[in-house]
């Protein structure tokens, strides 16, 4: 099995060679650079399976790589922030980004969440490739309907009834799975984020909101008037599979 490739992107070097050769030593084939032009120009040529990305860079800023990654692909990304830039994270969330750490960074976590993102990357793209082709008798699909929509529980994608599947990054499958097995329950955001195995607690609750607003664009008929995932004010969030 050929090793995943990843791109780090981070304009301090030392930061860089030292993830880079963790993530060498650790079953990785990985390139390095040192901001925007550099790694475009790469892009270009190939592609990875994963993008540890630094969202404070000079010159192009790791948003904005952020934002062209999810309009030209769908690779799946990794933010390195700094500890006070919460308003970049969610940010970076709300754009697509897949996963995020507090620089200076855990080597052993990234390591983790990027053999976890690249895994979850790579069951959604066999599902898209064999074009929801159906599966045998002996492994049915666990499917939960979601408005309009069903969330593949096995396959981890959001699919419409015409097969048409939707790009989930992990935060939102995660919320999704979290509701799928608690319907009819008002979950409070603090529950939400032990059911989603949120890390990081502080940011990823500012987060909560922006995620379920993402959500809602993709399985409500109205996102402006839900009724799938309906807010409780002062109590959370309430999955109604009947809508």
């Amino acid at each position: 099995m050929t090793e995943p490739l990843v791109f780090v992107v981070d304009d301090e070097a030392p930061t860089r060679d030292m993830i880079g050769d963790y993530l060498g030593l650790n079953g990785h084939r990985v390139e390095t650079f040192d901001g925007g032009p550099s790694f475009r120009e790469a892009f270009a040529e190939r592609k990875p399976d994963l993008v540890v990305l630094d969202l404070n860079m000079p010159g192009e800023d790791g948003l904005s790589i952020v934002r062209f990654l999810k309009a030209e692909s769908d690779v799946p990304v990794i933010m390195l922030t700094a500890t006070a830039s919460l308003v970049d994270r969610v940010v970076g969330l709300e754009l697509g980004a897949d996963d995020y750490l507090a620089k200076p960074c855990e080597l052993r976590e990234l390591l983790a969440r990027a053999r976890s993102v690249i895994r979850r990357s790579t069951v959604s793209r066999a599902a898209v490739e064999t074009n929801g082709a159906a599966p045998t008798p002996a492994h049915p699909r666990r499917e939960v309907r979601f408005g309009t929509k069903w969330l593949d529980l096995d396959a981890q994608t959001l699919r419409d009834e015409a097969g048409e599947e939707q790009t989930l990054v992990q935060s939102e499958f995660s919320l999704l799975k979290a509701f799928a097995e608690n319907p009819r329950r008002v979950l409070s955001r603090e529950r939400l984020l032990d059911l989603a195995s949120a890390r990081d607690s502080d940011p990823f609750d500012r987060a909560v909101d922006v995620r379920i607003t993402r959500i809602r664009r993709k399985i409500e008929p109205d996102p402006a008037h839900p009724t799938i995932i309906k807010t409780v004010r002062g109590a959370g969030y309430i999955f109604s599979p009947e809508g």
